[in-house]
């Protein structure tokens, strides 16, 4: 499809979204969010696709939400269907869906950084600074944020970031494991390929259970129910052909093949 605010394209059984505001850092815009969510969705419905990866034109990742927009909202009075929808399908389809890699360089602030944190692994470049902004404009942290941000970093981590909403470099975010690697700016892009790569070469059945399992288990205070989900989904994958495969494929000396 053809987008107004973002870029797609395949490489393989990886998918490349690039957020395509550069004369605006990327900024936020409901276009933006409704073409994230379709072309998520596409990719989490295609068999083709194992994982995606989400990174930015121009000097910027994304920073944060278009301000343009903000003075309409000032006059108005929300919807009853605004007043009951809480929950983010972005955030739903990231958690839910194919592995994804965010590739952050320059600024990733407010939304610009919220909406990586659904994502499966987060890369910088040695330029990025990110922010949970929304205190210095009078707001709070969405998309789920004031939980997975907690869980990414540790509370104490993530209540210094949300309640100063002060700018943290790559560096930092190495340190907290806000991300997982740093790279130089011109390695970004390939970095995060290879690791989706990597992501997309293990099969696509199993790692939806996988993802199941570290969405609920993190949280869940019973050990002996973070057991048995592991479990029950064990057995399942163990009548798969693809497990089959892999099993043939040790005894016979040779790279699996999940895909044909």
């Amino acid at each position: 499809m053809t987008y107004e605010h973002i870029l797609s394209e395949t490489d393989g059984r990886v998918g490349i979204i690039r957020l395509n505001r550069p004369e605006k850092l990327n900024a936020w815009t409901d276009t933006m969010n409704r073409e994230l969510q379709d072309q998520v969705g596409r990719w989490n419905d295609d068999d083709g696709i194992g994982a995606f990866v989400v990174t930015g034109e121009g000097r910027a990742f994304c920073g944060g939400a278009d301000m343009d927009g903000f003075g309409t909202r000032l006059d108005h009075t929300p919807t009853r269907a605004e007043q009951t929808k809480f929950s983010s399908p972005l955030t739903h389809l990231l958690r839910q869906g194919k592995p994804s890699v965010f590739a952050i360089h320059g600024y990733a602030v407010g939304v610009g950084l919220t909406m990586a944190l659904p994502g499966d692994v987060r890369i910088a470049a040695t330029d990025a600074l990110m922010s949970i902004r929304f205190i210095r404009v009078g707001l709070v942290p969405e998309l789920g944020s004031t939980r997975l941000l907690a869980q990414i970093v540790g509370l104490g981590h993530a209540t210094d970031m949300s309640l100063t909403g002060r700018m943290v470099n790559a560096e930092e975010a190495l340190r907290m494991g806000l991300v997982t690697a740093v790279v130089e700016p011109d390695q970004l892009f390939d970095t995060a390929m290879e690791k989706a790569r990597q992501l997309a070469e293990n099969p696509t059945p199993a790692v939806m259970l996988v993802k199941e399992l570290l969405a609920d288990n993190p949280v869940e205070g019973d050990l002996d129910v973070v057991m048995e989900r592991e479990q029950v989904r064990d057995r399942l994958a163990r009548t798969w052909p693809e497990h089959a495969e892999a099993v043939r494929a040790f005894a016979e000396k040779r790279k699996p093949n999940f895909f044909e």
